[in-house]
């Protein structure tokens, strides 16, 4: 399954709202990310499609082992590249929403070496 930016998002929030509450329901997923309950509900037929969520007799939502690893890899991506960010003299908030459109788009390579460049304390503040 190709997967898009709008997917990889919801994987990553289900991931959080899994983590912080220990279930997941359409409802939390359209709140946390202020889509409509219609929204998600597509969204959530074509990740179960995808084989990256599963849906119980009750609604509640989790991710897969395949939807897991992707979920994880985006919140790796959206945090280093938030962190790194900040150390540049970003804003908090401003560097979470950046973040979140950039760990979308740049390369594996790209993204190691940032992590690299973080994890060295190359940056201007370290």
């Amino acid at each position: 399954m190709k997967r898009n930016e709008s997917q990889e998002n919801y994987l990553e929030r289900i991931y959080f709202l899994k983590k912080r509450k220990g279930f997941v329901r359409s409802v939390d997923i359209a709140r946390a990310l202020q889509v409509t309950k219609p929204s998600v509900s597509v969204a959530m037929k074509q990740l179960r499609e995808g084989g990256l969520i599963t849906m119980d007799e009750h609604n509640l939502i989790d991710l897969t082992a395949e939807g897991l690893v992707i979920a994880k890899r985006m919140a790796e991506r959206h945090e280093h590249i938030a962190q790194l960010l900040m150390r540049l003299g970003v804003e908090e908030e401003v560097a979470y929403d950046d973040a979140c459109r950039v760990e979308h788009d740049i390369s594996e390579q790209t993204f190691e070496a940032l992590k690299k460049l973080s994890k060295e304390g190359l940056g201007p503040q370290a």
